[in-house]
């Protein structure tokens, strides 16, 4: 009990760290009258598309809901899980949102009056709001649930199968969140390119252009509750995982499986001090800060990941004190590893980027070319890292040695997210700056913030992806124990032909997935080109600057679209489950749909993290290779080589930030309604 005490009050002293960097940021100044009216329209059109996507995924939500509490197998406890992990990571995604909306304009002020530092503060401070928010109330509510389900067990082992269903709560409404927020940002994103940069030749961000407060609003909605939503469920789910499998494999002692929860626990006071301890030195860098507050994080994080290991072998857990702090530097060296390798592919001063660049000379299709290649051969070296450290953590502690190692990855959550979240309200605020005619300095300020937002951003999508594949690989493990309790005599062996077939399913499931999300974003997109140009069309003053653009209709456009876009990709891996268990199982062979089950989890797991590898770092390289360009180098901005690279920044554009990062909900969506459904196989 001391453990789980531990663990639920750092979870407390996160939430209060949360809210006492919200008030901090809503303490700082507004700015002039000058500020407010995108301001204002950026907030409303961000409020209005949470209201319509939440309640849409509400109505999903209680339907499920409903079906879990009547259903013998789950009852009331599992339903009650469900309603738990998706009311936290609704709020995680919402009131980070809601201040980040509102630290963007402060922001803006703070660049204007007092320069970069404080600038810098307050967007950062804004995303540890988002960051401690998932990371407390993942750790709360799967503690909370967990110390529910203790108290509830009179004698005997728990069963621990009710958390599933938290993990499951948490997906669905990162799943939808994810999908939706990220079919308006980058629909947003490529129509105003088309239309404003490539036709009209306008800069980004410039009021002249009907899409600019869409695509402002996107930043907030995709790039902040939606990748709230996601990481949420990530770190949720992964702990849920890990005492899932402790619960199989351990002692049957309660220490195997808080051990998880007291890692989560340790990381978040850590990352406390290393978000607060964060300062602009006299000759460093923004992205040199961001980084140093990570690097600090996961200093102390192993520290306290010895300390804890050492002290808990005194519950009476199954492994030793060594393997159980060697499985979760393993964790953490995976994570290192991925995001060297992303700064690497995704870096303006260096190679693959630069080629990206040199390809644009010779036109658009040359720089789609290049940049597939870069985004193929980004997939190597994060592979191999997540396989070394596989057989590392098996190697140390066996299948809880993977599902520890992804706890420790992901303990990393607040500050991670804090520097994810950071860039939104630095792109706003440039945005702002740009609508309300600032001072080009100001600009400068801000495009200096928004560089390495962007910077941070890629390193985070990597982060996710990495820590979904191994999340998804615990849940397999825990799949598998699961129904080898239930059903002894059943072969996972890889020749078995049900195996081989789920294979071949899975490794298709994140293709057809991701087809789905490109079509709703180009159906999306080309709505948004289709208004802009009627307005520029029906009022040619808005071109002169005469008069504003109608920026609400492309909002409640976009808004349409992708809540329309979002349902069938976001029931997909609802559904394979499904029919798997109702469809193929009572009438195949014996064990038959458990294997089946097996085969399509690993299958979705392993091309879906090749997938989104190769999606989301070549689409950053894509991104990074304009700026490159616009840095002045073969012949900058307006060249013919500027104007390829936005061809490919427009492509890459839904790579990185709607099919990429949205594959990781569906892996786990997949994995976690096989947990549930192992009564039906």
């Amino acid at each position: 009990m001391i453990a789980l005490t531990f663990s639920l009050i750092a979870a407390a002293a996160g939430l209060a760290y949360a809210i006492w960097c919200g008030l901090w940021v809503l303490r700082q100044d507004e700015g002039g009258a000058e500020l407010r009216p995108p301001y204002l329209a950026i907030r409303e059109g961000a409020n209005a598309f949470i209201r319509t996507q939440y309640l849409t995924i509400l109505a999903v939500g209680v339907l499920l809901l409903i079906i879990l509490w009547i259903t013998p197998q789950f009852g009331f406890l599992t339903a009650l899980g469900f309603a738990i992990g998706g009311l936290c990571s609704a709020i995680s995604g919402i009131v980070g949102m809601w201040v980040a909306v509102r630290a963007n304009v402060r922001t803006t002020t703070a660049a204007a009056r007092q320069g970069l530092p404080l600038a810098l503060q307050i967007s950062l401070r804004s995303g540890a709001v988002t960051g401690f928010l998932v990371g407390a109330l993942a750790l709360a509510s799967v503690s909370g649930f967990y110390l529910l389900l203790y108290s509830l067990n009179d004698t005997g082992p728990m069963d621990l199968r009710p958390l599933a269903g938290l993990g499951f709560g948490a997906s669905l409404v990162s799943i939808f969140a994810r999908l939706g927020g990220g079919i308006f940002t980058k629909a947003a994103d490529v129509g105003a390119d088309l239309v404003g940069k490539i036709e009209q030749g306008i800069p980004e961000d410039d009021p002249r252009n009907p899409a600019v407060i869409a695509d402002n609003v996107g930043d907030n909605v995709g790039d902040c509750a939606g990748m709230a939503a996601d990481i949420f469920e990530s770190y949720a789910v992964t702990l849920v995982a890990a005492m899932l499998v402790a619960s199989v494999t351990g002692s049957g002692e309660n220490a195997d499986q808080v051990y998880p929860l007291v890692l989560g626990g340790v990381a978040l006071f850590a990352s406390m001090i290393g978000i607060h301890t964060s300062r602009l030195s006299t000759h460093g860098t923004i992205l040199s800060t961001l980084i140093r507050a990570v690097l600090l994080t996961i200093v102390l994080s192993a520290a306290g990941f010895y300390l804890a290991s050492h002290w808990m072998p005194a519950g009476a857990t199954s492994y030793t004190a060594n393997s159980l702090f060697a499985s979760a530097l393993t964790g953490l060296a995976v994570g290192i590893g991925m995001v060297a390798t992303t700064t690497y592919f995704t870096g303006t001063n260096h190679r693959p980027v630069q080629e990206i660049a040199r390809a644009s000379r010779s036109g658009h299709a040359t720089n789609i070319i290049a940049g597939l290649s870069v985004g193929m051969e980004s997939t190597l070296i994060p592979t191999l890292v997540i396989a070394a450290g596989v057989i590392a953590a098996y190697a140390f502690a066996g299948i809880f040695g993977i599902a520890i190692a992804t706890v420790a990855l992901l303990s990393l959550t607040p500050v991670v997210v804090a520097i994810d979240a950071y860039g939104p309200v630095t792109d706003n605020a440039g945005g702002i700056a740009e609508m309300a005619h600032l001072p080009e300095e100001v600009r400068q300020v801000t495009d200096e913030l928004d560089a390495a937002g962007n910077s941070t951003k890629s390193l985070t999508k990597v982060f996710a992806i990495g820590s979904a594949g191994l999340a998804a690989l615990a849940l397999f493990g825990a799949f598998k124990l699961e129904f080898g309790s239930r059903l002894d005599g059943v072969s996972f062996a890889i020749d078995n032909p049900y195996i081989l077939a789920g294979l071949f399913i899975g490794a298709l499931l994140p293709f057809i997935f991701s087809g789905i999300i490109f079509k709703a974003v180009g159906k999306a997109a080309a709505s948004v080109v289709e208004e802009v140009r009627e307005q520029f069309k029906a009022h040619p003053e808005i071109l002169t600057g005469e008069r504003l653009p109608d920026y609400a209709r492309a909002v409640r456009m976009l808004t349409r679209a992708s809540i329309r876009g979002m349902i069938l990709p976001g029931l997909l891996p609802v559904i394979v489950p499904l029919l798997v268990a109702f469809a193929w199982t009572p009438f195949g062979p014996h064990g038959s749909g458990a294997q089946l089950m097996g085969g399509i989890l690993i299958g979705a797991v392993i091309s879906g993290l090749i997938l989104a590898l190769m999606l989301s770092t070549g689409g950053a390289a894509w991104d990074n290779a304009k700026k490159y360009i616009e840095a002045g180098h073969y012949g900058g901005k307006g060249s013919p080589a500027h104007m390829a690279a936005i061809t490919g920044d427009t492509v890459g554009d839904p790579c990185k930030d709607t099919a990429g990062p949205a594959i990781n909900p569906m892996r786990k969506v997949l994995s976690l309604m096989a947990l549930l459904l192992v009564p039906f196989l």
